[in-house]
């Protein structure tokens, strides 16, 4: 059984800051992709930013120099670091993974979601 478990979520002030992490644990033969999308009500989930294997990211333009993605792949884990947040980063936050598995192919896995609010 696989299991993606996010954490960092909160309320904070705008201005502030967020640190998400996401562990992936479970019989995982390879990880591949990581990423952090989120998703308001009303709205189709969006990628926040994602990362290789080897460590290239990319961003949604309006995280841009605010955000940062990063990935330990010794302990399977994804962070999301969020700087100078907005009220407009309010969101429940998404953590996904491109996991081998045994005796499945390659497939998209997703966490629970982490509700982040960001007040004015």
């Amino acid at each position: 059984q696989v299991q993606l478990v996010e954490s960092g979520g909160g309320l904070v002030q705008a201005g502030g800051s967020l640190r998400l992490s996401c562990v992936v644990s479970g019989r995982i033969v390879s990880i591949n992709a990581m990423g952090w999308y989120r998703q308001v009500p009303g709205k189709q989930r969006e990628m926040v930013a994602t990362i290789t294997r080897g460590g290239s990211t990319k961003y949604a333009d309006s995280v841009k120099a605010r955000f940062t993605i990063s990935r330990d792949n010794t302990e399977n884990t994804v962070f999301l670091q969020m700087n100078s947040l907005k009220p407009e980063d309010t969101a429940v936050y998404y953590c996904n993974a491109g996991l081998l598995v045994p005796l499945h192919s390659w497939a998209d896995y997703w966490g629970q979601g982490t509700q982040v609010t960001v007040s004015s």
